[in-house]
């Protein structure tokens, strides 16, 4: 993961707070399910309240880590209560209850409701209406029903599977108590009424429960993807098709296991056609035959002269020319910009199968769990090649929770992980198409078989095809920790330790890449006359052994400071080490202090290690008066990017002097037939790296005030803040504009060097206004303003990967790529209920079929997101193309003319000597815009037997949005939209629960 990344996943996040997790349960009675038992979870003066299901299943959804107090009660049998640690991957409890005597239930009564005012949690529980301490509570039965309805219509599954975030207050749901003594609590924690059975507890009643879903999708219910041209492409056939089966229950075997763990088994399988829209400019059958008379002067490459009519006589197109422009789809319709688009198809086929166990005494919880999955898929690209990749992967793991004593808990984690992943090209074991077209020099073993990369600055699609692979990657590792509750601190200190193995089995760039620069039409001139701009290559040592190993330790004290005030605070290291390779087959340049002289060194592990992974958090909430909704909450913390090292690792692994590679600028005299060869056989390194590299870092703060409006509104205000240092990035050293002079002939050039430099910044604010659910409807809007800063030139939407000037690394300063500086966000949802029209309960046919319906929707619009503005030309002594940048030429840059959006007379090449003025991510790009929407409803078949349905609409409305524009300055296509949104489709969800 990239530093920038990292940040923007930090930002997104919105900081640091305690760590949460579902917890769940069963509860049992004589080895039956148990359902309508209340049960509540204490910590510190916290108490969260639900009731177990018809499947004696209860859950919470999202339970602050800790040491909680579970009480399990029920009318007419003798309540329990244990300390149970609630953590990420903690096993589930299993209850069993006893009924009461008959003296015991004459002594039992309700105590009276006690509502009190939630202020324990990291995050300080807003005050909870009606939660009780110590017991069910009464209601009457008005109260009751309307209560009742209100959980049903929060905690269908359809209503979680809309994509509406529910408000926090819905994570919990209320109980209701008894209505009368001896009934049963009617559908107070899920949408399934349970019948008048005492207690819902049949002696033949399944201890097993299945569930089957299936989710489809076809092109008669989509619309047709947004043709940029215009042109009326036809819209291919295809499907998605996913499927999923789930079986759950004890694992029992008479006289062999008769008390085995609860086991959960889930099967799910994806068929799916996808289509997509290419377009493109392809060369035409004139300018294939070296004909370019509809266009400016063409320069003779060999000469420098223009060639007579515009026309390159027959024998002088290259064999290799040929060859390669036959892999060229021909036009499909004639035009200047874009004339070549078709609709591409995809498959993808996937098999995954989970399961989950686990087993609970007094003192000990075991949880297993095992994964299998199979994906086999390919690409066709634009000119028909098919590249095929197949992956699978196994990964396993093993909890231990072991209670120490009233107030300590251990939890000790094993993993073992193993994947493995082959790409095939389409080439590969069935043409030589380098061999056929007389280019020597790169790797043609029948695994590489295939052309070399093409790319062209006018705006020709380049070509490529994948790359032959074969991976194997494994991972394992363990962890433990202990939680400590003793009074009002929960305090958790532990570490982990991982083993990481990646062995690959592939080329960098096997069969080499040319690049052609000029105006248009030059660049496919210099092509059929067979001399290429820059020339890259790298192969050699095909299998790679790389090994990591990472350590971590960690305390956090969630601490009730007093009845209004929770802190959370912690430290967390963690180091993770470089990549080594066990052959000592990696290749770094040890360079000068001024870049003046570099040699190559070869060892296992070039860059030096990084521990000074120290990581503090904390986290405050605070309610300034109990009697007021008034929260306020900030947030610390540091995190660490340590997964920098393994692509560094693999560019570093296949370079000269133990492999054949080089990065060049055409001095003229070389070919595409002889560019391989002529270059001596132990070229340069094209990449080295700071032996000092250092693990970028993010530090995150943010402060968060929310309030109750009237209305049942809420209203909160968030500012964070984001600093980034030790960002990565890449020069190239001894480099100098076009049209200057070289400062230094003697040294060294034509690699990448990567330092650890770079910084970023970024603040937000936000504002958001939810609606808690009221009459069956609910809605959040969300409004962020934000700005980011950095000069990492790490990429992004069209931003170059490499600096501009390495000389002087504060003009790459610039908007970060992910930079959006206003977005709205509306979400909505609204539930039937009943079925209720003009304040009026509708029975018959009408009432059955209006209510329990949902209906859901998410609107997203945002302004655009930056674009760095390039010219295609190689950077003197270098084979890099696409790190120069344009001057702007003081033209309106949005002032574009007809069917552009972007004005081509804004930009120009730089002046001689300098670089270019345009800014890193100069240029903002397309508005964003997005609409999705569902209904949904769950159908009562039986008593154990439900159907959900819901239909997903994305872009309903079916308006076209771009999501970024051309901004190749050297191509024709500058200005116009490079790509589109996905236009309306519909999928169909179906599932059945028994």
């Amino acid at each position: 993961m990239s530093h920038r990344v990292l940040l923007c996943i930090l930002a997104l996040e919105g900081g640091w707070l305690a760590p949460a997790a579902e917890h769940h349960g069963l509860v049992k009675f004589a080895g039956l399910p148990l359902p309508g038992a209340t049960v509540t979870a204490g910590l510190g003066e916290k108490r969260l309240t639900t009731v177990t299901d018809p499947q004696g299943v209860y859950s919470f959804p999202d339970l602050p880590d800790g040491v909680w107090k579970i009480r399990v009660e029920m009318l007419c049998f003798t309540p329990q209560e244990r300390e149970i640690g609630v953590a990420p991957g903690a096993p589930s409890p299993i209850w069993e209850l006893e009924a009461m005597t008959i003296n015991k239930i004459k002594e039992f009564s309700l105590p009276p409701p006690n509502t009190e005012t939630a202020t324990g949690g990291s995050e300080l529980a807003r005050a909870a209406p009606s939660k009780s301490k110590s017991g069910p509570q009464r209601a009457n039965t008005s109260t009751a029903f309307q209560r009742a309805e209100l959980a049903a219509s929060i905690s269908t599954p359809q209503a979680k599977d809309t994509g509406a975030a529910l408000p926090e207050e819905f994570n919990q749901a209320p109980s209701d108590g008894f209505l009368i003594n001896g009934s049963v609590n009617n559908a107070a924690n899920t949408p399934f009424s349970q019948s008048a059975a005492f207690g819902n507890n049949r002696l033949r009643r399944s201890l097993y429960n299945a569930s089957f879903g299936l989710r489809l999708n076809n092109s008669l219910w989509d619309a047709r993807s947004y043709s940029l041209t215009g042109q009326n492409t036809p819209k291919p056939a295809y499907t998605r098709a996913q499927g999923s089966l789930t079986f759950g229950g004890p694992l029992r075997i008479p006289r062999l296991v008769p008390r085995g763990p609860e086991l959960t088994v889930t099967y799910q399988w994806v068929r799916n056609r996808n289509a997509s829209v290419y377009t493109g400019l392809v060369p035409t059958a004139a300018q294939r035959a070296g004909d370019f008379s509809e266009l400016p002067s063409i320069i003779d490459p060999t000469t420098g002269l223009p060639l007579p009519d515009n026309r390159i006589p027959q024998n002088r197109i290259s064999a290799q020319a040929k060859i390669l422009a036959g892999l060229y789809p021909v036009p499909n319709f004639a035009s200047s910009l874009y004339n070549y688009q078709l609709p591409l198809i995809a498959n993808s086929h996937q098999d995954a199968l989970q399961a989950r166990a686990n087993k609970a005494s007094r003192n000990n919880s075991f949880t297993g769990q095992f994964a299998f999955s199979s994906m086999r898929g390919d690409n066709t690209s634009p000119f028909g090649f098919l590249d095929l990749n197949n992956s699978r992967s196994v990964d396993t793991s093993l909890a231990w929770n072991r209670r120490l004593g009233r107030s300590l808990t251990s939890t000790v984690t094993m993993q073992l992980s193993r994947e493995s992943v082959r790409i095939t090209p389409y080439f590969a074991q069935r043409f030589n198409i380098s061999g056929l077209a007389g280019i020597a020099g790169n790797n043609q073993e029948p695994a590489n078989w295939g052309p070399p990369a093409l790319s062209f600055s006018s705006g020709i699609a380049p070509l490529s095809t994948a790359n032959s692979s074969l991976s194997r990657n494994q991972t394992g590792g363990i962890s433990g920790s202990l939680l400590w509750s003793s009074g009002s601190h929960n305090i958790t200190f532990g570490g982990d330790y991982r083993r990481q193995q990646f062995n690959l089995l592939s080329q960098e760039n096997p069969r080499g890449a040319f690049a052609f620069s000029g105006g248009p039409g030059q660049d496919f001139a210099a092509f059929l006359f067979g001399i290429p701009d820059t020339i890259n290559i790298a192969f050699g040592n095909p299998d790679k052994y790389f090994r990591a190993t990472s350590y971590a330790a960690f305390f956090a004290d969630d601490w009730r400071a007093a009845s209004s005030v929770t802190l959370t605070f912690g430290l967390r290291w963690e180091y993770a080490s470089p990549i080594r390779e066990l052959r000592n087959r990696l290749v770094n340049l040890d360079l000068a202090p001024d870049f003046s002289a570099a040699t190559s060194a070869i060892s296992s592990s070039p860059i030096h290690p990084d521990r000074a992974g120290f990581q503090p958090r904390i986290g405050l909430a605070w309610r300034p008066g109990l009697t007021s909704s008034l929260v306020v909450r900030a947030g610390y913390g540091v995190y660490y990017d340590t997964g920098v090292y393994l692509p560094i690792a693999t560019s570093m692994a296949q370079q000269a002097p133990l492999s054949r590679s080089l990065s060049i600028q055409n001095n003229g005299a070389l070919t595409m037939a002889n560019a391989f060869t002529a270059v001596p056989n132990v070229a340069s390194p094209t990449f080295a790296v700071d032996p000092n590299l250092q693990v970028g870092y993010a530090q995150s703060w943010q402060v968060a005030v929310q309030r109750d409006l009237p209305a049942s509104l809420v209203a909160m205000v968030t500012y964070l803040g984001t600093k980034g240092t030790r960002a990565k990035q890449q020069i190239l050293p001894n480099t100098w504009p076009a049209g200057g002079i070289n400062p230094c002939p003697s040294c060294p050039t034509g690699f990448v060097y990567l330092v650890s430099n770079g910084n970023s910044i970024r603040h937000s604010g936000q504002l958001q206004v939810r609606r808690r659910l009221r009459a069956g409807f609910m809605a959040q809007l969300t409004y962020t303003f934000a700005k980011s800063l950095d000069n990492a030139a790490l990429g992004g939407q069209g931003s170059a990967v490499i600096a501009q000037n390495w000389l002087d690394l504060a003009s790459e300063r610039g908007l970060s790529s992910f930079d959006q500086r206003h977005v709205v966000n509306l979400t909505a949802q609204y539930t039937t209920g009943m079925g209720i029209a003009g304040g009026t309960l509708l029975g018959g046919w009408t009432g059955a079929w209006l209510k329990d319906w949902t209906v859901a929707g998410q609107l997203t619009a945002g302004s655009g997101l930056p674009l760095t503005p390039v010219w295609f030309a190689p950077v003197r002594n270098t084979g890099v193309t696409g790190s120069i940048r344009p001057d702007f030429t003081g033209a309106p840059l949005y002032a574009a003319p007809p069917g552009l959006h972007l004005n081509p007379a804004s930009v120009t090449a730089s002046g001689a000597g300098r670089w270019g003025n345009a800014g890193r991510n100069s240029i903002t790009g397309p508005a964003q815009f997005s609409l999705n929407a569902s209904l949904s409803r769950t159908f009562r078949l039986g008593d154990r037997l439900n159907a959900d349905l819901r239909i997903d609409a994305t872009n309903p409305l079916n308006y076209a949005v771009f999501s970024k524009w051309n901004v190749m300055a050297t191509s024709a296509q500058f200005g116009l939209p490079a790509a589109a949104n996905a236009m309306r489709n519909l999928q169909v969800v179906m599932r059945v629960r028994f």
